[in-house]
């Protein structure tokens, strides 16, 4: 039985403030006062008996209590999360045809969930979905061949798109498990651990490459890798280091035991997941359709990658879109 007091929003209030550090964002993201967020928190800590975040530290910390409390915790939302997205159903019944590209990030997880929560959804309409690299995506739409996309954005939306930001997703260092190396060691190449770049007509190669040369000399281009998959493999095997993101790195379930993943020096590099509809697609139907992603990212990507890494929890999050 759970213990009186151990309540879904408390539990929700935790998690905001794990991830956050603060209660004035985690009443942004919970929707609620300041003084609930504190009085959820004081009322949870009292029902498990045991401090969960060390209040006294600003950002606020996990406990170790804390720590193994967000990992069960934080299971039990995602199976919740992910209940609510399989039964929302959409009203799309209107609609004769939607044709709708997904990044290739997706592929093992989230895609199949979307697929089928649209396909519950669009009764009598002829429904296309493919999947591929942000680059070709965005010549898609711009070719018209597709009504909206779920992609990395680049700095500028296509012209005639409306975007729906859906995430933040944060550039980060993936090393092997054995390496000793700092972050800066690494980014100045002061090791002998090669850089493994991704595929130079990659969106995510271009995005590095421009972190890199804002920040950091350029590394020497010796391995260049067009699979995702394929890198994270290497890295695992000590063949060398990449830069990914919490998304890369959650796809790569196989191979976490055999890397680490290393914070950024410079706060704020990062790749934003977005909708893209076409202008004359505005309106509730890709608003619908971000809301149903979030909701998947949040339960499948976001809330386990901060369970496993909290350091994640101010720079890995969902956006609202402003639409």
């Amino acid at each position: 039985m759970i213990k009186k007091g151990v309540t879904l929003r408390g539990i929700e209030v935790f998690e905001a403030l794990a991830q956050s550090g603060s209660v004035a964002q985690a009443a942004l993201a919970t929707g609620l006062s300041q003084p609930a967020v504190s009085q959820q928190m004081r009322n949870l800590e009292s029902a498990v008996g045991a401090e969960l975040l060390d209040h006294t530290r600003r950002p606020m910390r996990l406990t170790s209590a804390g720590q193994m409390f967000l990992r069960r915790a934080g299971a039990a939302l995602t199976e919740l999360r992910l209940a609510q997205s399989e039964v929302s159903v959409m009203d799309l019944a209107h609609l004769d045809e939607l044709s709708l590209g997904v990044i290739d990030d997706f592929d093992d997880d989230l895609t199949p969930r979307l697929a089928t929560i649209l396909g519950d959804s669009l009764t009598g309409c002829r429904f296309r979905m493919i999947t591929a690299g942000s680059n070709e995506l965005a010549q898609m739409l711009r070719a018209q061949s597709l009504h909206m996309a779920i992609s990395a954005q680049s700095e500028v939306a296509p012209e005639g798109v409306v975007e729906y930001p859906l995430a933040l997703d944060p550039f980060v260092i993936v090393a092997p498990s054995t390496a000793t190396h700092t972050a800066q060691s690494l980014l100045t190449g002061d090791t002998e651990l090669p850089f493994l770049h991704y595929a130079a007509d990659q969106l995510i190669a271009t995005q590095i490459n421009s972190y890199l040369h804002r920040h950091h000399a350029p590394l020497p281009a010796r391995f260049e890798i067009g699979s995702h998959l394929a890198l994270m493999a290497m890295v695992a095997r000590g063949l060398g280091w990449a830069i990914t993101t919490p998304l890369g790195y959650m796809r790569a379930a196989r191979f976490h035991e055999a890397m680490q993943v290393i914070a950024l020096p410079d706060a704020g590099a990062a790749r934003r997941i977005s909708l893209l509809a076409r202008a004359e697609w505005s309106g509730p139907v890709p608003r619908d359709i971000a809301q149903t992603m979030r909701r998947l990212m949040q339960a499948h990507m976001i809330g386990p990658a901060v369970a496993q890494l909290p350091w994640l929890g101010t720079s890995f999050h969902l956006l609202e879109d402003q639409q």
